[in-house]
C-alpha cells in the first residue's frame, strides 16, 4: 500500500491491502493454469472489451481502482472516531485534486454512480436556494412560481425527462433551446434566442432556474459559448452547470477559451473513469456554494462514512497514477484526435464535421458524394432544384453507404472504438472519440494510421458503387423479366427482382413460387465466384423474391450482369417447370399402369376360367391342361411420357425405341475471359491488359499451326459431308470460327471444335 495510506490508517490496514494483493495474484495464477490446461491462449488485445467467461485485463490501474471497493468495506468495520477521521481525509483529499487538476478553484466535489444524479443534486439545490419556504410549503411555492430548467436541444437523450422524474417536476418546466441554424454551429446553443426565451419566461410570471450548457455535446463534440452563458446567467440569476468530454481538456496546459470559461461556472460533471480508462470509477460533480445546510438537504453532502467512501476508488487510482499520469493519458487522447484529423483532412470524399473546433477531442467525418462541375465548397449540398423525393432518396443512399463504411472500419481497426451513429442533420456518421475509449482499449498512433489506410481503400469501392447504380437501373429497366426495385437503405449496386410467370405483384401474399426461383438464381450466382456478392436482402424485408447485389470493388460490366441474372433466372424458372412438368408426368403413367394392371388381370381371369383361380383345382388342371400364357409387360417412356408394351423388347431382345431424346437445353452463354479473369469484369482490350510476353503475334502463330496439322483432315470431311448416311451425326458449327475472321488480332483464345481435334 502507498505511504500516505500508512500514516493515515492504522497498520492492520495496510496488512488488510497486502492479503488482497495476495489474493488477486492467486486469482490470476489460479485462472492462468485453466487457460493453459485448456490448451487456450487468450490474447485481450486481438478483442477490445471484456472477454466472455473471463476477467478483463484492467492493467494495475485497474486492479487499484477495484480494490478501493474492497478495502472500503473494510474500512467501515473501524470504530467510529477513526473511521471518521479517514473518510474525511480522503474526501477532502480527493476533492483538492480534482480541483487543482481541472482548474476549478474552491470547489466541492459530489460522487455518484450515475453521471446524471450530479445534475439532479444540482438542481434540487437551486430549488432550496432559490425558494426560501421550498421546506415549509413544498409544491405549493413551485405552482405560484414555476421553475424553468433550460437544456440544449442537443442535449444527451432523456436528460430532461429523467430530471423531471427525480425532482417531481411536470414537463412544461422544461425549455429545450434551439442550436444556431443561420450563424454559428448547428450543434452550438443559440445564446440570443435563450436570451428572448429568458425574458418571456419572466413575463409570465415564471422563475428561470438552471442553464444546462455543453463543452463537447454527446454526439458531435461541440462546446457551446460559455462565457456569454455566464454572463445572461449571472444577468437574471440562473445557475449554470456545464457538461461534456471537452472538459478533460482542462488538465492540459493549452486549454481553449470556449472550454476554459467552464471553470467559471456553477457546477461541473467529469467522468475520470472512461477519460484514465479506470474501472468502477463514480462520477464526479464539482459545485460552489457556501451554504453546507442547504447542501445537506440537497443530498450533496452526508455525514454517513459509506456514503464518503465512495471516493476512495478514485483516490487509490489517483495515487498510482499521478499527476503526470493523468495529465499524460488525457493529452494522449487528444492527440490521437488530432492524428486522425490531420490524415483526414487529406483523403478525398470525407467531411470532418468538427472542423472548426481543433482542440476538441472528438472527430465526427462521413463520406459525401461530390457533385460533377459543383463547386468544393458547396460539396455533398444538394442542387436546389432536385426534387424532395429525389434529396430524400440520395440522403439515404449515402446513410446506407456511411453506415456501411463504419461497420467496415468496425471490423478492420477494433483497437479505434469507432462508433456509427444517426444525426438529424447530417445523417449518418463516424465517430472518434478517444477519450471515452483509448485508454481502455490501448488505442495507439498506429491504429489512427491503420484506420486513415483503411479508409483510403474503401473510398474506391464506395465511389464506384455510386457510378455502377444508375447504369445498373436502367438496364435492368431495358432488361424484359427483371423489375428494379429501389431500396435507398440497401448499400450496394441495387437490387432486382425476376417477375416471373405467375407473379402477382397486385396481391399482398407470399409469393413461394418466386421464392423458389429466386433462391435457386441465389444459389447459381454465388457459384460463379464473382468479387460481387449476393443476397436475398436483410432479414426484416417482407418481400424475399429479390437478389441485393452488395459492393463493387472494381469496374465490371453491368449489362453483361443483367444479362447473366435474367437468363439464369430465366432458365431456373424453365427447370422448375420442367420437374413439375415431369412430375405430373409420371404421375399420370402411374395411375394409367394401375388402370391397366387391372384390365390385365380381368382379362386373364376371364381366359383362364374360375375354376383355375381356385388353388387346389386350379393345380390339377394347369397340370392336366396347362395355359399358354402371354407375357404382357408395360415400360414408360419418359420423353414420350406414354406406356408402351415390352413385346418388341422380349422378341428381339432388344432395348429402345429408337426415339432419341431431345437435346439439353443451352445455358448461358458465357463471355470469352482472360485467363484468370472474374466474371462481370470489364475486357480491358486495347490498355495496358495485355502484356508484351503474351503478344498477339503468338496467339497468331499458334492458330496457323493449328489450322496446318487440320487441314487435310478437315477438308476430307468437307468433301464427304454430302454423302454421309442418315444414321451418322454430322459436326455441328460452333461460333469459335466465324469469330476468327470477324475479329482478326483481336482475339487472345480460341475454341476448335471437338470433332476437328
Amino acid at each position: 500500500m502507498d505511504a500516505s495510506l500508512e500514516k493515515i490508517a492504522d497498520p492492520t490496514l495496510a496488512e488488510m491491502g497486502k492479503n488482497l494483493k495476495e489474493a488477486m495474484k492467486m486469482l490470476e495464477d489460479s485462472q492462468r493454469r485453466t487457460d493453459d490446461e485448456n490448451g487456450k491462449k487468450l490474447v485481450s488485445e486481438d478483442i477490445p472489451g471484456p472477454l466472455p467467461g473471463r476477467i478483463q485485463d484492467i492493467g494495475e490501474q485497474g486492479h487499484m481502482a477495484l480494490l478501493g471497493h474492497s478495502l472500503g468495506a473494510y474500512i467501515s468495520t473501524l470504530d467510529k472516531e477513526k473511521l471518521r477521521k479517514l473518510t474525511t481525509r480522503i474526501l477532502s483529499d480527493t476533492t483538492l485534486w480534482l480541483c487543482r487538476i481541472f482548474r476549478y478553484e474552491n470547489g466541492c466535489a459530489y460522487f455518484h454512480e450515475e453521471e446524471r444524479e450530479g445534475l439532479a443534486k444540482i438542481c434540487r439545490l437551486a430549488i432550496h436556494s432559490r425558494y426560501e419556504d421550498f421546506v415549509v410549503d413544498g409544491f405549493n411555492v413551485l405552482y405560484n412560481k414555476k421553475p424553468v430548467i433550460y437544456l440544449s436541444a442537443a442535449a444527451r437523450p432523456g436528460l430532461g425527462q429523467y430530471l423531471c422524474n427525480q425532482l417531481g417536476l411536470p414537463f412544461p418546466c422544461l425549455c429545450r433551446v434551439p442550436c444556431n441554424t443561420m450563424f454559428g454551429s448547428q450543434h452550438q446553443m443559440d445564446v440570443a434566442f435563450l436570451e428572448k426565451l429568458i425574458k418571456d419566461d419572466v413575463e409570465r410570471g415564471r422563475l428561470p432556474l438552471v442553464l444546462v450548457a455543453n463543452a463537447g455535446t454527446a454526439a458531435v463534440g461541440h462546446t457551446d459559448k460559455i462565457g456569454r452563458l455566464k454572463e445572461l446567467c449571472e444577468q437574471y440569476g440562473i445557475w449554470l452547470h456545464v457538461e461534456g468530454v471537452n472538459l478533460a481538456t482542462l488538465a492540459l496546459g493549452y486549454v481553449s477559451s470556449s472550454v476554459l470559461a467552464a471553470t467559471k461556472c456553477d457546477s461541473m460533471t467529469l467522468t475520470p473513469g472512461p477519460w484514465l480508462g479506470l474501472p468502477a470509477v463514480p462520477a464526479v460533480t464539482l459545485y460552489k456554494h457556501d451554504d453546507p445546510a442547504l447542501t445537506l438537504v440537497a443530498g450533496l453532502t452526508s455525514n454517513k462514512p459509506a456514503d464518503k467512501l465512495r471516493a476512495l476508488p478514485l483516490w487509490l487510482s489517483l495515487q498510482y497514477l499521478g499527476l503526470d499520469g493523468t495529465v499524460e493519458r488525457i493529452k494522449h487522447a487528444c492527440q490521437l484526435s488530432q492524428r486522425l484529423q490531420e490524415g483526414l483532412k487529406k483523403v478525398n470524399h470525407i467531411r470532418i464535421l468538427v472542423e472548426d473546433e481543433l482542440s476538441s477531442p472528438v472527430v465526427v467525418f462521413r463520406f459525401v458524394q461530390e457533385f460533377s462541375g459543383a463547386d468544393p465548397v458547396f460539396k455533398a449540398v444538394p442542387v436546389p432544384s432536385m426534387a424532395p423525393a429525389a434529396a430524400g432518396r440520395e440522403r439515404h443512399s449515402c446513410d446506407a453507404l456511411n453506415r456501411w463504411l463504419g461497420e467496415q472500419l468496425k471490423q478492420l481497426v477494433p483497437a479505434s472504438g469507432l462508433t456509427v451513429m444517426d444525426l438529424e442533420a447530417e445523417g449518418v456518421c463516424v465517430r472518434f472519440s478517444p477519450l471515452m475509449t483509448a485508454a481502455v482499449l490501448g488505442t495507439r498512433g498506429e491504429d489512427v494510421d491503420q484506420l486513415v489506410t483503411c479508409i483510403q481503400s474503401k473510398l474506391p469501392v464506395l465511389t464506384c458503387t455510386l457510378q455502377l447504380r444508375e447504369e445498373f437501373k436502367q438496364e435492368v429497366e431495358a432488361t424484359a423479366g427483371l423489375l428494379y426495385v429501389d431500396d435507398p437503405n440497401w448499400p450496394g449496386i441495387g437490387v432486382v427482382r425476376y417477375e416471373h410467370a405467375n407473379d402477382d405483384k397486385s396481391s399482398l401474399k407470399s409469393d413461394p413460387e418466386g421464392e423458389k426461383i429466386h433462391a435457386g438464381l441465389l444459389k447459381k450466382l454465388n457459384e460463379l465466384e464473382s468479387d460481387l456478392t449476393f443476397k436475398m436482402g436483410p432479414e426484416y424485408k417482407s418481400m424475399k423474391s429479390c437478389i441485393y447485389i452488395g459492393m463493387a470493388s472494381e469496374d465490371i460490366d453491368v449489362s453483361e450482369l443483367v444479362e447473366t441474372i435474367a437468363v439464369t433466372a430465366r432458365e431456373t424458372e424453365e427447370n422448375s417447370r420442367l420437374l413439375e412438368n415431369m412430375t405430373e408426368v409420371v404421375r399420370k403413367g402411374i395411375q394409367e399402369a394401375q388402370i391397366q394392371l387391372q384390365k390385365a388381370n380381368e382379362e386373364r381371369l376371364l381366359e383362364e376360367g374360375v375354376l383355375r383361380q381356385i388353388p387346389v383345382v386350379g393345380s390339377v388342371l394347369n397340370w392336366f391342361s396347362p395355359v399358354q400364357a402371354s407375357q404382357k409387360g408395360r415400360t414408360f417412356n419418359l420423353t414420350a411420357g406414354s406406356l408402351e408394351s415390352t413385346e418388341h423388347t422380349y422378341v428381339y431382345k432388344v432395348q429402345g425405341t429408337g426415339v432419341t431424346p431431345p437435346p439439353t437445353p443451352s445455358s448461358v452463354r458465357t463471355k470469352q475471359r482472360l485467363p484468370g479473369q472474374k466474371p462481370f469484369k470489364r475486357s480491358l482490350r486495347g490498355s495496358d491488359a495485355v502484356s508484351e510476353t503474351s503478344s498477339i503475334s503468338h496467339v497468331e502463330d499458334l492458330e496457323k499451326v493449328e489450322q496446318l496439322a487440320s487441314g487435310p483432315e478437315q477438308s476430307t470431311l468437307e468433301a464427304h459431308g454430302p454423302e454421309q448416311p442418315p444414321g451418322t451425326p454430322r459436326p455441328q458449327k460452333t461460333e469459335a470460327l466465324p469469330a476468327r475472321a470477324q475479329c482478326p488480332g483481336d482475339c487472345t483464345q480460341v475454341e476448335e471444335p471437338e470433332s476437328l481435334r
